[in-house]
């Protein structure tokens, strides 16, 4: 079988380049616990904080930046001002994001495929490193589900696997819902190609229109079209079952040792000091305990992703090997120009 291929010349240079977008959310600032020393030496902080988020404003990354950046403001004492960067899968306004002071006025939100999976696809010298960078919080976990549309003959997993080939459907070159598809297909000996879409909901619309067989995508953007029997979930790439989706089988339990999700987190500048470090540590503590916070995480089929700095880096490299590995195992590659 030819091994898949992941991307497309055009697609490959959507990643590579980005796109500059702005979208700043208003907000008033809050009366708080204040802590710390700015750079001039006031109480941390005394202006509004901006937090970038490297994706466009709608998708999951935007909603759950604004639920967090929304319940950490009481507890900070002041504004956070949303920023929409867009572009490579998070790199552009990450990178960014890391270039300017470390003086805790500038965070942003990263996630776990810029770091784990985009290397593999694109080969980036100017790649932000796991250690380069502070990790301000965690935030949550999105699963990932294989669906496929409710009036396809395929019932099951299994059903799936023994078409004579599949058409499949991917949020874009370097994402979680490509590599779940791609090492899944391939370690059933299954011959599969790869149609790439600007995100999961262009993708999610091309199954509903019967253009490709299956498509794995969040739980977000898929469980109202489950819910509503118009698309069948055959199997979820985490290493549990989904608490939202419970009857659903992992692939893992189903003999394919694919374990593929997202992860989200805040990241700020390496070298803040520490006193500010704890401020927004604390502040955005206070945020994942806030009621409105938690009823967005529900409401959007997360799980949260509370863990350490020093977990959250070690999660980060572990994945990276864990993906490149199974890359290597399966002789998955990646198109032209890599």
């Amino acid at each position: 079988m030819k091994s898949p291929v992941w991307s497309r010349t055009t697609s490959r240079r959507r990643l590579l380049a980005g796109f500059a977008a702005l979208a700043v959310l208003p907000v008033a600032a809050c009366s708080g616990v204040q802590g710390g020393k700015d750079a001039a030496g006031g109480n941390y902080p005394t202006r509004a904080v901006q937090f970038t988020v490297p994706f466009a404003p709608g998708g999951s990354s935007d909603l759950i930046s604004r639920a967090a950046a929304k319940a950490a403001e009481k507890p900070l004492g002041q504004s956070v001002v949303i920023t929409n960067k867009p572009g490579a899968n998070g790199a552009v306004g990450d990178k960014e994001v890391l270039a300017s002071a470390a003086d805790g006025y500038t965070v942003g939100l990263a996630v776990k495929s810029l770091f784990a999976i985009t290397p593999l696809a694109v080969k980036d010298p100017t790649a932000i490193q796991v250690d380069n960078m502070e990790i301000v919080a965690t935030l949550n976990q999105e699963d990932y589900v294989l669906v496929v549309n409710a009036a396809s003959p395929y019932q099951t997993l299994e059903d799936l696997l023994k078409a004579p080939t599949i058409r499949y459907a991917t949020a874009g070159v370097g994402t979680g819902a490509q590599l779940s598809q791609a090492l899944l297909f391939k370690a059933a000996n299954v011959k599969a190609t790869d149609v790439p879409f600007d995100g999961g909901a262009p993708a999610t619309t091309a199954l509903l229109g019967n253009q490709v067989e299956a498509l794995s995508a969040s739980l977000a953007e898929t469980m109202e079209q489950i819910k509503a029997g118009k698309l069948r979930p055959l199997a979820v790439f985490s290493e549990k079952r989904s608490t939202y989706l419970p009857e659903v089988p992992t692939a893992k339990e189903k003999g394919f040792d694919v374990v593929v999700d997202q992860r989200r987190f805040i990241i700020a500048p390496k070298g803040l000091p520490e006193d500010v470090s704890k401020a927004l540590n604390d502040a955005f503590a206070e945020a994942r305990k806030d009621a409105a916070y938690d009823k967005f995480l529900k409401d959007n089929y997360m799980e949260r992703w509370e863990v350490s700095d020093e977990e959250a880096r070690q999660h980060l490299k572990d994945a990276a090997k864990q993906y490149a590995d199974l890359t290597a195992k399966f002789q998955l590659t990646f198109g032209s120009g890599k």
